[in-house]
């Protein structure tokens, strides 16, 4: 039952002392003879785990691949759940590593199973994973099958007006693979809607799915990104009377703990988009608005296209990023601060127009709601020095964002400063032996720590090859890969560090082979994951699958690595470089090495897994990052048999 804990305690026990009789049970005889491998790398795992529980502190808990590191983690996870009466937090890498933890062969059915242990486990997703019913109502048409289909797809009470009598999970982003990445961004969650105004809210896949995981009993599952923005919005959701998108859990687990760091860069900045005001402001523009009014939403309108387009003209570009540099020139200061005028005058006029009530009180709200975060945005960025900014700039869209301070500020206040434990798993967690890297980055002052390697017998299994190329020659390294990947008759992962260099292969191959071309954005993830899985002979081609990927069988049986992946050149790895005494050897070298180890991490995955990793390498390589390349391979480096130049 949910609830009661595995093991009996008595008044008299302590619970860590039975916690630890039984986690001993569990790996010599229980898992066993439910037909599980006794592994002695996951059996230390184990039994180290239980200093961060019991002395409630950050621990990082690196084990190779093979080592079961979920499974430990999921008992320590649901015993401490139930002795606190708080739900354990596993926040997973992003939302496809979610679906394949709680899927129905993954571990978490294993464990219940072979323990005779039901545990209840709730999924929390991000906001943007989820249908937004007034965003998919005017798409609806006689002539757009797409979006037909997910309007018939919905349940028959959300257009009924009949009382909801139960709980019914719909309406998230792996309900509809087949939508592409740019059709989903057209119904999925809108920030320009009141969700809290909404006369639908409670018939909405997202409210739902809210109200459900608040109530768990023992794990809350939800992303890196999700819980992130759950430190960040926590304190205003309270003053506003709402609840924090989480509840407080007895323990927080991070599952490839060492991408932590880029989820927080991204849920703790502030974002102003260039079509955002003129979509705010054209909502209320309709009213029966004062001429002075109209006219001071005009001109906001007007300078907020001169400010973005500054922006563009002073932002350069940053090889294998999305986040332009922005070079705040006098003229971009200068625009900012004219736009900031014309918002603080809209707002007060805002106040008069209120009390004559010529606009929609549901309107008026958020336009009035997002007028202040633009504003205290465009003042983070006109009048502070400090802190960190970018433009993206996605399908012609600009994005301004504004990181107010290095997240290992944030991190270390409001998240480790608590007195719980928290539990960074990944294969991939020290460089050089060390975790400080990582725990600087976190601002992770005191922690626990261990290394167990994998079990698996790499040199018998895995052969790895190091070509080199001219850095600018991307020709010869498509042409390479085209050569591996029809050497391995297809069951290849290939590996890029940005979008360009994927669209270019894409272009390069189109056609070549006679089996499927899997690209990330074609459709979801996810989607796109399961058929590379169950279709043996597909190649899948991605930039953000360097971790966390899991197929294990004839499947993958081939990963190339199109390029070392080294950090960008963008302003957050900049200022990252300015503060560190040696740039390349604190940041670049030890990130590149850490992801690395991750993408040649992908090939074997079971004790029966067998294939080849190519690290497609830049000739003229510094001979000591060469050395620390070397350092880090599970095997040495074969030599080709086809001429290519070897490092």
């Amino acid at each position: 039952m949910p609830g009661t804990l595995p093991f009996t305690i008595s008044k008299t026990d302590s619970f860590f002392e039975k916690l630890s009789e039984w986690i001993g049970d569990v790996f010599y005889e229980i898992l066993p003879e439910a037909g599980f491998e006794e592994r002695d790398e996951q059996i230390f795992m184990a039994f180290q785990l239980e200093k961060a529980f019991k002395d409630k502190k950050a621990m990082f808990a690196e084990a190779g691949v093979g080592t079961g590191k979920t499974i430990v983690y999921l008992l320590y996870a649901v015993c401490y759940a139930r002795y606190t009466n708080q739900p354990a937090i596993i926040a997973c890498a992003d939302e496809r590593l979610i679906e394949q933890l709680v899927k129905k062969e993954g571990d978490i059915a294993k464990l219940e199973q072979a323990l005779q242990l039901n545990m209840d486990v709730r999924l929390a997703k991000s906001r943007d994973q989820y249908l937004c019913l007034n965003k998919l109502d005017p798409l609806v048409t006689d002539d757009d099958e797409a979006y037909n289909a997910v309007y018939d797809s919905l349940p028959a009470f959300v257009n009924s007006t009949s009382t909801l009598q139960k709980f019914h999970r719909y309406g998230d982003r792996t309900e509809y693979p087949s939508l592409t990445d740019e059709q989903w961004a057209n119904i999925s969650w809108d920030p320009l809607q009141d969700c809290l105004a909404c006369s639908r809210r409670h018939r909405c896949g997202l409210t739902l799915q809210r109200e459900h995981y608040r109530n768990a009993a023992d794990i809350i599952v939800c992303s890196h990104d999700f819980y992130m923005e759950h430190i960040w919005t926590k304190e205003s959701r309270i003053r506003e009377g709402e609840l924090p998108f989480l509840p407080d859990g007895s323990c927080v687990v991070f599952d490839e703990g060492h991408l932590l760091e880029f989820a927080s860069q991204k849920a703790l900045t502030y974002r102003f988009a260039e079509r955002t005001l003129e979509t705010l402001l054209t909502r209320i523009m309709d009213n029966d608005v004062r001429e002075k009014t109209l006219d001071l939403m005009e001109q906001a309108i007007s300078k907020n296209d001169e400010f973005f387009a500054e922006l563009a003209k002073c932002s350069s570009e940053s090889r294998a990023s999305e986040k332009m540099t922005v070079h705040k020139v006098p003229s971009v200061t200068a625009l900012a601060e004219n736009l900031l005028w014309l918002l603080d005058s809209i707002q007060e006029e805002l106040v008069f127009e209120s009390e004559m009530f010529v606009i929609d009180d549901y309107n008026l709200k958020i336009v009035e709601e997002y007028l202040d975060q633009i504003s205290y945005s465009l003042s983070l960025f006109a009048r502070r020095s400090i802190g960190i900014n970018w433009l993206e700039n996605h399908n012609g869209e600009k994005t301004l964002v504004i990181m107010p301070k290095m997240v290992e500020e944030i991190l270390r206040k409001e998240v480790f400063s608590q007195q719980k434990p928290f539990i960074f798993s990944s294969a991939t967690l020290s460089e050089g032996n060390s975790f400080d890297y990582l725990a600087k980055s976190l601002g992770i002052d005191d922690y626990l720590s261990f290394s167990v390697s994998s079990p698996f017998d790499y040199e018998d299994k895995m052969r790895l090859y190091l070509p080199e190329f001219s850095p600018v020659d991307f020709e010869a390294r498509a042409k390479y890969a085209m050569d591996q990947i029809q050497s391995s008759n297809g069951r290849a992962l290939v590996l890029f560090t940005d979008m360009n260099d994927l669209q270019s292969f894409k272009k390069y191959v189109q056609g070549t082979f006679g089996f499927p071309l899997l690209f990330e954005g074609d459709a979801e993830i996810s989607t796109l994951v399961s058929r590379f899985q169950n279709e043996e002979q597909s190649v899948l081609c991605s930039v953000n699958l360097w971790e966390g990927l899991d197929i294990p069988g004839r499947a993958l049986e081939n990963v190339i690595l199109f390029t070392l992946p080294f950090p960008p050149n963008d302003p957050v790895f900049a200022a990252k470089r300015e503060e560190a005494s040696n740039s390349f050897t604190e940041v670049d070298l030890p990130y590149m090495l850490l992801r690395l180890r991750q993408g040649i991490g992908r090939l074997i995955r079971t004790s029966t897994d067998q294939g080849e990793v190519h690290v497609l390498l830049d000739q003229n390589l510094e001979p000591e990052v060469l050395e620390r390349i070397h350092a880090v391979l599970p095997v040495q480096p074969s030599k080709l048999n086809n001429g290519a130049k070897l490092a």
